[in-house]
């Protein structure tokens, strides 16, 4: 049996609005193009893992609305998502996150968490057993923490890889972080967690080292166009990014922890594995949206 990914988390709807720049405090700013699609950090990388050719088993919470909450399991079955353990809640919509994107391709947003929210402990219930068979289980915060820390919990008893996205960023508790073998913030998430601002190598393995010294296995922080600082068994390897012209930066990090779980399940170690992440993130931010910039494998594979 082809090894698993196992992805707990978020999924709802990207609402983008491309604009010249982003809008102060009480500013109105005229846009251009704007765009409806499906997202969620967790639902991003479960299409992304699956166009890189990962066995993907999601597990989210949507809503009852008509445009995704009701053909969400059509959705990531075109994929190849196995889309056994969807729940769905009778009464709430699904998450909804608002996107501005700027000329520069940075970007700003706002979730509504909607169902997201109600994805509790005793809704996995008969996720379990798909849970403690994965090769790797790979979560992010846009659903309870408790929930995070049950999964964490589960998979790691089992000694299963655990892999958390700390986004978006919140204080986690030393008894989540010791159940965690990966750890993937960005410079901005390394920060909270860490309280050390991370603006080069130097400053990212210091933050790397704090977070290394909780009990967390492995911290991989992602740079942008630095590429990403890998802290393993107490050695530091910088995997430098490709140069490309970006167009959008949203969900590159949700494409890198996608191909990074993809990478270890094929067996690549873990600097092999986060330079496949690499590229596969650096593609993305050459094409606009969030799902619809995850790269296929042949596109990956053609960098190589």
């Amino acid at each position: 049996m082809k090894p698993s990914v196992v992805i707990v988390g978020s999924a709802g709807i990207d609402m983008v609005i491309k604009t010249d720049h982003l809008p102060a405090p009480g500013e109105t700013v005229l846009g251009g193009t704007f765009f409806m699609n499906p997202g969620g950090k967790g639902a991003n990388q479960a299409v992304a893992a699956a166009r890189l050719n990962g066995n993907v088993i999601f597990i989210c919470k949507t809503g009852n609305d008509i445009f995704f909450g009701q053909k969400a399991a059509a959705i990531f079955g075109k994929e190849g998502i196995n889309t056994d353990h969807l729940l769905s809640h009778p009464d709430l919509p699904s998450a909804v996150a608002l996107i501005t994107v700027d000329k520069n391709a940075e970007n700003c947003i706002v979730v509504a968490p909607g169902a997201n929210a109600t994805m509790l402990p005793a809704d996995l219930v008969n996720a379990i057993p798909v849970i403690e068979e994965a090769t790797v289980v790979l979560m992010q915060l846009e659903i309870p923490l408790t929930t995070v820390e049950y999964v964490a919990g589960l998979a790691s008893a089992k000694n299963i890889k655990v892999v958390l996205n700390p986004a978006p960023a919140i204080a986690l508790p030393d008894n989540l972080l010791k159940n965690i073998s990966i750890l993937t913030p960005n410079e901005t998430e390394a920060e909270i967690l860490t309280g050390i601002k991370v603006s080069d190598m130097i400053s990212a393995e210091k933050a790397a080292r704090v977070l290394h010294n909780k009990a967390v296995e492995t911290v991989i922080i992602t740079l942008g166009s630095m590429g990403a600082l890998v802290l393993h068994e107490d050695i530091v390897t910088h995997i430098p990014a490709m140069k490309v012209v970006a167009t959008d930066t949203t969900a590159a990090g949700d494409v890198f922890c996608a191909a990074l779980v993809v990478g270890i399940t094929e067996g690549r170690n873990i600097v092999e594995a986060t330079e496949f992440a690499c590229k596969a993130a650096s593609l993305s931010v050459t094409k606009l949206g969030a799902q619809a910039s995850a790269p296929y494998r042949k596109e990956v594979d053609a960098l190589s």
